[in-house]
């Protein structure tokens, strides 16, 4: 019972250390005084996800859906008539014009500006993630003529723990097909786990916060030629850490509607993007370790059981190749 309570207070004050540590918003004013490619970049990011995409909806929800309200009313009593139901006919074509012109709005605007949006959004957190790391330990300002030739010496300088040559190349593609693959069941298995009775949501949250702490540190790690294996193991050991990181992602998007919590999160990730890169998680952590650890918890268990079984199937011999080596 002891040993229990021991390891519950040394999980909480890792979620409270992993939440503070994604709070340290002032990396961001730091990295972006001392990197222009940085402030500009992290502008970008904010222009378009923030002014643009959550602008757009702004608008459609106060402005064009009252209007639409206004012109096509498709509700009986707004007519004022005082049998409202002899209109049925007009209020259909109504309801139909009405609900048809949204459809219109979402086709041809959101989800256009959405996929716009991931793609941009992919190459500009890389981006925010290697001027941060160029720009990570650094006293002063960071003339942005070198900031290049240092990116490219602090990347040749990473430890490499890969063959050289084609060797190389296809274990990162292998690695890379592996995260795509884990991450989209991990996703599939947050998404399942929001539909289990009373403990559904608080699941979600917690899978969630996880996700966004993964994806905030992959641009870090990535960037430190750091394996998958390797990833994971110190994830999954330090998952109290990771869970409160992750939780102030999910707390500015967890109430919204979908495309809502898209465009606050799309504004919101690039911060904890360069929180993540300035983040001496390693060391926090190894500092705070007293007595037993708390063990690793397999978090990504379900996903890489399911991604492994995707990847065999893709690697196994075909029969015919497997009759002509027993013949030979």
């Amino acid at each position: 019972m002891d040993t229990l309570r021991t390891k519950a207070k040394q999980a909480i004050a890792l979620w409270f250390l992993g939440f503070r540590e994604a709070c340290c918003l002032h990396r961001v004013v730091l990295f972006c005084l001392r990197s222009k490619q940085l402030s500009k970049r992290t502008g970008q990011s904010f222009l378009f996800n923030g002014f643009i995409f959550l602008g757009s909806i702004f608008v459609f929800n106060s402005v064009v859906i009252p209007t639409l309200e206004w012109i096509l009313p498709y509700q009986c009593q707004q007519f004022g008539s005082q049998d409202p139901c002899s209109i049925g006919r007009v209020e259909k074509l109504y309801s139909f014009l009405h609900h048809g012109l949204i459809q219109l709005f979402y086709i041809f605007w959101f989800y256009p500006l959405y996929v716009l949006s991931l793609v941009l959004s992919s190459m500009w957190y890389n981006d925010i993630a290697k001027y941060a790391y160029v720009a990570m330990g650094r006293d002063g300002p960071v003339a942005d003529a070198h900031n290049q030739k240092d990116l490219s010496k602090s990347q040749n300088s990473a430890h490499v723990d890969k063959p050289a040559g084609l060797g190389g190349i296809m274990i990162g593609i292998g690695e890379l097909v592996y995260s795509i693959l884990l991450l989209t069941f991990f996703f599939v298995q947050i998404s399942t786990a929001g539909y289990i009775p009373c403990i559904g949501k608080a699941l979600n949250f917690l899978f969630l916060s996880w996700l966004y702490a993964y994806y905030s540190f992959e641009y870090k790690w990535n960037l430190d030629e750091l394996g998958i294996d390797k990833r994971l193991d110190f994830f999954e050991s330090n998952w109290a850490f990771f869970a409160g990181f992750g939780s102030p992602c999910v707390l500015a998007i967890f109430f919204f509607s979908p495309l809502v919590s898209y465009g606050v999160m799309a504004v919101l990730f690039p911060l904890f993007v360069l929180t993540a890169t300035g983040s001496k998680a390693e060391q926090i952590l190894d500092s705070q370790r007293r007595g037993e650890r708390l063990g690793r918890l397999p978090i990504f268990y379900i996903a890489d059981t399911l991604s492994m079984r995707v990847l065999s199937i893709f690697m196994e011999t075909p029969p015919a190749q497997k009759k002509d080596k027993k013949d030979t």
